[in-house]
């Protein structure tokens, strides 16, 4: 990953976190600072997981990429919704 790589994932990652949070269903009763960050990790690992596939470099935009970070954000939203939630 490049060193630009890395930043447009971390400014794409703070909407991944918010549309995983908007496609897991019911409340999730986290901080939105949580969720940004859950974004901005799901993006990178997103963008690694699409090397790994050897989708991440398309013509236009990279929607099975983009398709890759808002799964590992859902994903994310729900292990720390559930967890924050038991802690309370």
């Amino acid at each position: 990953m490049e060193v630009t790589g890395f930043f447009t994932a971390i400014i794409i990652g703070l909407i991944i976190g918010a549309l995983g949070r908007l496609v897991v269903p019911g409340k999730q009763s986290i901080p939105i600072w949580l969720t940004l960050l859950i974004g901005v990790v799901a993006a990178i690992l997103g963008t690694l997981f699409a090397g790994v596939l050897g989708v991440d470099e398309t013509a236009g935009v990279d929607w099975i990429e983009l398709f890759i970070q808002v799964v590992f954000a859902a994903i994310g939203v729900s292990i720390v919704a559930g967890a924050y939630g038991r802690r309370r």
